[in-house]
């Protein structure tokens, strides 16, 4: 143990420490953190303890240091002087201190170990060193990590080492051509190419190897007096034109089953050719086009108006509708007026443009149906353009009109007693209330005459009773985990292998499905959840026949375990006998902490002599230590409980330190 200075590990809590040792004035005390020298501290009116301005940080190095002049002399002794106590004091301290200093700062040394002279750093570190040149040098770190993976690597690789040191005749062979090599190397791609037409090559190889190869024939065609290539080669134009074609070619073979059919009816297409007058003249019967044509006009033409989207025949009064342009039965238009209008034509509010047959249209002002001019009657409206309504008088802004144009059909009147045999599709059936049934229909008239419950046969007219069983959950074991995976069992009544289960957030709404469900009996399943959101949950178990309930109330909470801020292991040295505030815990969770001793080491009055404040972490003492008189450490594990019962362990420490005691005086 030290006798000219401490040392303390700080834990971002504590801000008050122990000094221990003797020293002759305050000024010869130097503190310092992570060895930065600080004067924000204090001392206590005994001299004994230190308070800093804020906690070092947690595992921050903290040391106090005495350091007595060495500079000078404290006392200068004149003949003829009154020798005082406090001379001779200050004188024999100053050396006496100087001489601890020195030891102490020896014992801080890398030293000979007795027992095999050897240099001992004390299980310390040694910082700063060089890579190493000669081979008795020391090596860092650095080098270590630098060259050890190409060793290992070298290492992993040994049996090919070894391979290739087995045939370093190949080896060479290999070096002394290298120039072919190169060679090869620099063609590769024609290299590659070859081995990717190997096949093509191997044919060729193979053509040339036949009684009668083609290669061979080429060539002797190209000796002969007339070639047919050189016949090809001088049209080779024709062969282009062709070639350009191609797709043109194609198309006629693709088809080729076409071209032979029309060449197998061919009469008939010299009919079409012989009557082709007749032809042309579809054009001028059949036309499509956005206005009715003026010119070319026979009774009995027909064109398609793709401005109303219908088809209209000539006849001798002029172009007519030749259908009803109205899509089903009806179709109504409506028209907020703006202005002051005498004409309603084109897209109406719904975007509907106005079409109709003339004579089956009613026209509605307001609600109040308009008379239709009709001979020589005049009346409030003209419905015959089969496009607009034109009204005698001028509309008001704010009127609405309303045009209902009918289907124009006819339908032959169907009585019940003609439908003698077939069925009517059920869709074309209209719901039938008992108002509109006049009389009843026995039960053996119809295809079903009963219907099935709970796998019952029941006769249409009966009746049966009909029960469920719905499942019940009452609680959960346990009813409060963390948001990590966890089983939870949940009790309960009427389960079913195998149920699915949720859990429902009331907060938001927001359901979640368990990872897993497992069937243990009717009383009780297995359910895994994994649920991120803090909160409280009611638990939704669905048999699989479709009984489901959910809990009348919230049986399942997710909530954080209590979370350690305080490091564990060491909480500092301490002087034995100190009286005051130790340090404090620190743990926060989302509900209220409490902490608690699990072992009896820091409460124990016969050891560490501490209290433990169990709402706010806060370790103190009135002498540390108890009676011990000798340096002693006191490992301890302290519990932190949240507000659910949730709980988390850790373990710490405390040293008590003891320093040098006795004194003398001269009298």
């Amino acid at each position: 143990m030290a006798n000219s200075f401490v040392r303390y590990t700080g834990n971002g809590n504590t801000t008050q420490y122990a000094v221990s040792f003797s020293y002759r004035d305050q000024a010869d005390i130097a503190v310092t953190i992570n060895g930065v020298a600080t004067t924000a501290f204090t001392f206590n009116g005994a001299g004994t303890q230190i308070t800093f301005n804020s906690a070092p940080a947690n595992l921050s190095s903290i040391e106090i240091r005495r350091t007595t002049s060495q500079t000078s002399r404290l006392v200068d002794y004149a003949a003829g002087s009154v020798l005082t106590e406090n001379d001779l004091d200050t004188d024999s301290n100053q050396g006496f201190y100087m001489s601890q200093e020195a030891i102490d700062d020896a014992n801080d040394r890398i030293k000979l170990d007795n027992a095999d002279f050897h240099w001992d750093a004390q299980s310390k570190r040694i910082k700063n060193i060089a890579d190493p040149v000669d081979n008795t040098d020391v090596v860092n770190k650095s080098y270590i990590s630098t060259n050890i993976p190409n060793i290992t690597t070298v290492a992993g690789i040994a049996s090919d080492v070894t391979t290739v040191a087995g045939i370093s005749a190949n080896v060479t062979a290999v070096a002394g051509d290298a120039t072919d090599i190169g060679t090869v190397a620099s063609n590769i791609a024609s290299v590659n190419t070859v081995a990717t037409n190997i096949t093509k090559v191997v044919a060729v190889a193979d053509d040339l190897a036949e009684a009668v190869s083609e290669v061979v024939t080429v060539a002797d065609d190209l000796n002969e007096a007339t070639s047919e290539i050189d016949t090809v080669a001088t049209n080779i134009a024709n062969v282009n034109t062709v070639g350009l074609a191609i797709a043109n070619v194609n198309t006629v073979a693709g088809a080729i089953t076409n071209v032979n059919n029309v060449g197998g009816s061919i009469a008939n297409v010299n009919t079409v050719a012989t009557n082709l007058s007749g032809v042309n003249s579809f054009a001028e019967r059949y036309r499509v086009a956005s206005s009715a044509p003026s010119s070319s006009t026979d009774v009995g033409d027909l064109y398609f108006d793709t401005t109303a989207n219908e088809l209209k025949v000539y006849k001798s009064s002029g172009w007519a509708a030749a259908g009803s342009t109205v899509n089903g039965t009806a179709r109504r238009y409506t028209y907020n007026i703006t202005g002051t209008p005498t004409t309603v034509t084109g897209a109406d509010a719904k975007g509907d443009t106005l079409a109709y047959d003339a004579g089956f249209v009613d026209v509605f002002l307001n609600g109040v149906r308009q008379s239709n001019t009709s001979g020589s009657y005049t009346g409030d409206v003209t419905v015959s353009s089969g496009t607009s309504v034109v009204f005698a008088s001028a509309l008001a802004a704010g009127d609405v009109v309303d045009v209902v144009a009918y289907g124009t059909f006819s339908a032959s009147n169907i009585a019940a007693s003609d439908i003698t045999s077939g069925t009517i599709n059920l869709a074309r059936i209209p719901s039938i209330t008992n108002a509109k049934l006049d009389g009843s229909i026995a039960n053996d008239k119809l295809a079903n005459n009963s219907i099935t419950i709970n796998g019952s046969a029941v006769s249409l007219g009966g009746s049966v009773s009909v029960g469920e069983t719905k499942p019940t959950a009452t609680g959960c074991t346990p009813s409060t985990i963390t948001n990590d995976a966890t089983n939870v069992v949940i009790a309960g009544t009427n389960f079913v292998s195998i149920p699915q289960v949720w859990a429902l957030n009331p907060s938001t709404g927001i359901w979640y499905q368990a990872n897993s469900v497992s069937f243990t009996s009717a009383t009780s399943i297995t359910a895994n959840f994994t649920l991120s959101v803090d909160a409280q949950y009611k638990i939704r178990v669905e048999n699989p026949d479709g009984n489901a309930t959910v809990s009348g109330t919230n049986i399942l909470t997710v909530s954080d375990a209590p979370t350690w801020s305080t490091s564990a292991g060491s909480l500092g040295s301490v002087a034995g006998d100190f009286s005051g505030t130790v340090t404090t815990l620190s743990a926060s969770s989302d509900s209220a902490i409490t902490y608690s001793e699990t072992t009896n080491v820091l409460t124990n009055a016969s050891q560490a002599n501490c209290s433990l404040n169990s709402s706010t972490g806060a370790i103190t003492t009135s002498d540390f230590g108890g009676s011990s008189t000798t340096a002693t450490t006191y490992n301890f594990t302290i519990r932190a409980t949240d507000a659910e019962g949730q709980t988390t362990d850790r373990t710490f420490s405390l040293t008590s330190t003891f320093g040098a005691t006795g004194g003398g005086q001269f009298n």
